[in-house]
């Protein structure tokens, strides 16, 4: 645990920043408490519950990946605010947060993560595509495998790509989806309007179960919540063509993982690229770890060293904000 303390005054907060460790843990917490600014006392832990007395008297939770459950909530009589370094949310409580009146904040509209998600997006269609990773290890293997590997080598252009949640992430995905010359479908709570869909090179609103039927391939951009979990199941996995890919850069359960194992194994989906897991770390019985035709990458969309200086200073400053007694940014409960 490591701290950074204020000259002390009655007007310091006490701000409790949680990283697990799978994303950094104390060493990236530590980072996150060097650039907050103001009157505000800092303590960093990898697990909410680690410091009891820390969780008794923060008034905000500042939270990197780690659970904020209702128990720690319930701990936490002077806490105001709870803020996720992170566009996702899922990992905190939000019906005891809201029982409580707390709002939860995440760091949408910072657009902090977009630039290397949609990179990391096309960098595992691409491998799909190229099947990098087949030909990869059969080289080192000594083997020549473009006679077998030609047969599945593909191109982008010229592909549908559906985008499932057309958000900051997912507008930057169909930007570059438009550089790659491909059509582009997407589902989501409401359509952009023509003259958004214009710019983005006549992209195309359609019903979830239609842009599984016509695309090439799929990207899930839309956040975890009860409606969305296993959004991507058995019975809309078959929609897919057999010749589509699907790709998850944003979280793991919104595919029911086994039934994505299923399809691969069956051949009825050509390929998946996936950068998120459930739960995380994966344990060695997730099946998509030895299933055909997969790219797996350890949740490393959001993580260039570029977006993590970004999402520190997009959550310290909406902190800093509301403490000043400004409206906080980006609340989702």
């Amino acid at each position: 645990m490591t701290s950074a303390h204020d000259s002390g005054s009655d007007t310091v907060k006490n701000v409790l920043a949680v990283v697990s460790p799978h994303v950094g843990g104390g060493a990236a917490g530590a980072g996150l408490a060097a650039v907050f600014p103001g009157r505000a006392r800092v303590t960093v832990v990898e697990a909410a519950d680690e410091d009891p007395v820390a969780l008794r008297e923060a008034h905000v939770v500042i939270t990197g990946l780690g659970p904020v459950d209702a128990v720690h909530i319930a701990a936490a009589p002077r806490l105001e605010l709870i803020q996720c370094a992170s566009h996702g949310f899922d990992y905190v409580d939000l019906d005891a947060a809201r029982a409580r009146g707390l709002p939860v904040c995440n760091i949408g509209s910072s657009g902090a993560e977009k630039q290397n998600v949609a990179e990391q997006t096309f960098a595992l269609m691409l491998a799909l595509a190229k099947q990098l990773v087949p030909a990869h290890t059969a080289l080192v293997d000594a083997d020549w495998a473009l006679p077998r590997l030609q047969r599945s080598i593909t191109e982008l252009s010229g592909k549908v790509l559906g985008i499932v949640g057309l958000g900051h992430i997912g507008e930057e995905v169909a930007r570059r989806a438009v550089a790659f010359d491909m059509s582009i479908v997407y589902a989501g709570p409401q359509p952009l309007g023509p003259e958004a869909e214009a710019q983005l090179g006549g992209a195309r609103y359609v019903e979830l179960d239609e842009l599984l039927r016509v695309s090439d391939y799929v990207t899930l951009h839309a956040p975890l919540t009860e409606t969305t979990r296993h959004l991507l199941n058995a019975e809309r996995l078959a929609l897919l063509k057999p010749t589509a890919f699907v790709v998850n850069t944003a979280r793991g359960a919104l595919i029911d993982q086994d039934a994505l194992a299923d399809a691969l194994e069956a051949g009825t989906l050509a390929g998946a690229g996936i950068d998120v897991f459930d739960p995380e770390p994966p344990t060695a019985a997730l099946r998509l770890l030895k299933a055909p035709n997969v790219v797996l990458s350890p949740h490393v969309a959001g993580v260039t060293r570029e977006t993590l200086v970004r999402i520190a200073l997009a959550a310290v400053q909406n902190v800093a904000d509301f403490l000043a007694g400004k409206a906080p940014r980006d609340v989702v409960s």
